[in-house]
């Protein structure tokens, strides 16, 4: 018969065979995780799109959109300036949280939202004249009943108006959540009024140091 190759020969030989397949395999892994990040890219672009969007009004009287905000991380906040209690000590949380994460330099910019859930008395006046008790670039919108609704739907958040008393005054309950949006404008993360300041600035701040863009 033919002659065998010697020991030596015949073990690369097979190390060889049995790189190429690992090789081969790996470009398989690859290539299939590479599709894999791209379909996920494309989902997450998608959905950034599409996600908590909004046509509503600022203290100004400009037209601001969910676009507007795109390449800054977002603290959101739904509620409104007749609120007793609740809505002032989120404010105050949320306030916190954003002077915190501004004390160091190296983080990225972020802005604080206020959307009110009574756009019938909370004109942009009286955001204007609410607001100036919590951070000064805490920025107030405001709409049309109907704009706001589309608002806090877009957001699943809770919202129903109590009946008035006898002076026309009414209590609005809504969901006391506090949402994240990255600078892609993808939803990221919310607070609910159990979170202290520090505890959101600390969530915010792992968010912040683990986001990667999604390429254009």
């Amino acid at each position: 018969g033919a002659p065998r190759l010697p020991l030596r020969r015949r073990l690369a030989v097979a190390a060889a065979a049995s790189g190429a397949a690992a090789a081969g395999w790996l470009y398989l892994r690859h290539q299939k995780e590479q599709q894999r990040r791209s379909r996920h890219l494309r989902q997450l672009r998608a959905l950034s799109l599409g996600q908590g969007d909004f046509q509503l009004r600022d203290t100004s009287g400009t037209p601001r959109s969910k676009a507007d905000f795109l390449g800054r991380w977002v603290l959101l906040y739904f509620g409104f300036t007749h609120c007793p209690d609740v809505c002032p000590e989120q404010l105050e949380r949320l306030s916190g949280a954003v002077r915190l994460l501004e004390s160091d330099p190296a983080l990225p910019p972020l802005q604080p939202l206020f959307v009110t859930v009574d756009p019938r008395r909370d004109d942009e006046a009286a955001l204007a004249r609410y607001l100036r008790d919590f951070h000064p670039r805490l920025l107030g919108l405001t709409g049309s009943p109907e704009q706001v609704r589309a608002a806090a739907a877009a957001f699943r958040v809770y919202v129903s108006a109590g009946p008035p008393d006898a002076d026309g005054d009414y209590v609005v309950d809504h969901s006391v959540l506090t949402f994240l949006l990255d600078p892609d404008g993808i939803f990221r993360d919310c607070y609910g009024s159990a979170r202290t300041a520090e505890e959101v600035a600390r969530s915010v701040r792992g968010h912040m140091d683990s986001y990667r863009p999604l390429p254009p």
